[in-house]
């Protein structure tokens, strides 16, 4: 980690506003979540531009490199620099060759944005939409009990949302609905990426929980969570066809709306 990687970012910045209500104005200092380009780059090549928050950027590079195919395991990157300026950043990541060769065989201009996870590629194979069915679930989860304790818990760990109403969040929860980990960020897939970077460079067997986000469905959260084996993904708002039919490909439960005492199950026929 460089010196410049030691700079604390809340994730948020001050910004002078007006508040409107009815006829009444009022001047104040707002937190707004903070945005900025983060270069990925790869045996000294870089290969994507994100939009992302600039905390846990670490933890991110890590799961943007399993969660995007680049890196068969965590153990394939053996360094990973953070460089952290004030309007930008990136992190540097040295990758086994056998994994560098192969990214450079599919290299893409990648640009993301907040909620773009396709930017760049320029044909539809790149896309990767064909998971490998996972093995089955070595995990029994109690659905209603296990979501309805992860929805009542998670708000306690939105410090970002709660300062600034502008992010997701991407949880780690126990088979019980307990949450033990969660990372935020102004992307959803940036969130979960961050949060699989996490459990990777910890050794947490990611197939041992579920993962509950702030978000909608997404295809490219069902494929990340598909590609880690996680056995369930659970959202607060609605999956998208192609998040489902992924899910379904994989033998991953994909639920949404999950509420305190309600949640839709899109893949029923998915057991855990």
């Amino acid at each position: 980690m460089s010196e410049e990687a030691e700079i604390e970012r809340a994730g948020f910045v001050e910004r002078a506003i007006v508040r409107h209500r009815g006829e009444s104005t009022a001047h104040a200092i707002d937190h707004v979540a903070e945005e900025i380009p983060v270069a990925l780059v790869f045996n000294g090549i870089s290969h994507a531009v994100m939009m992302a928050t600039p905390r846990d950027l670490e933890a991110f590079a890590y799961g943007f490199a399993l969660t995007e195919g680049i890196v068969a395991s965590a153990a394939a990157i053996f360094d990973c620099d953070v460089f952290l300026r004030l309007d930008s950043a990136e992190v540097a990541m040295t990758i086994a060759q056998e994994d560098f060769v192969r990214l450079k065989d599919r290299r893409r201009a990648l640009t993301g944005r907040s909620g773009c996870g396709v930017c760049g590629i320029d044909s539809l194979e790149m896309l990767d939409l064909q998971p490998a069915p996972m093995p089955p679930s070595s995990i029994h989860i109690d659905l209603p009990a296990a979501l309805a304790r992860a929805s009542n818990g998670l708000r306690e760990h939105q410090v970002l949302m709660q300062a600034t109403g502008g992010v997701h969040a991407a949880a780690w929860c126990a088979p019980d609905g307990a949450i033990l980990y969660a990372f935020e960020d102004i992307g959803r897939h940036n969130g979960l990426d961050k949060l699989i970077g996490h459990l990777a460079l910890n050794g947490i067997d990611m197939r041992r929980g579920f993962v509950f986000l702030s978000s909608r469905g997404s295809y490219e959260l069902a494929r990340k969570a598909a590609r880690m084996q996680i056995p369930l993904l659970a959202t607060i708002s609605a999956p998208s066809s192609l998040a489902i039919s992924i899910a379904t490909q994989a033998g991953m439960k994909l639920v949404g709306f999950c509420r305190q005492d309600a949640f839709v199950d899109y893949t029923p026929g998915i057991t855990l």
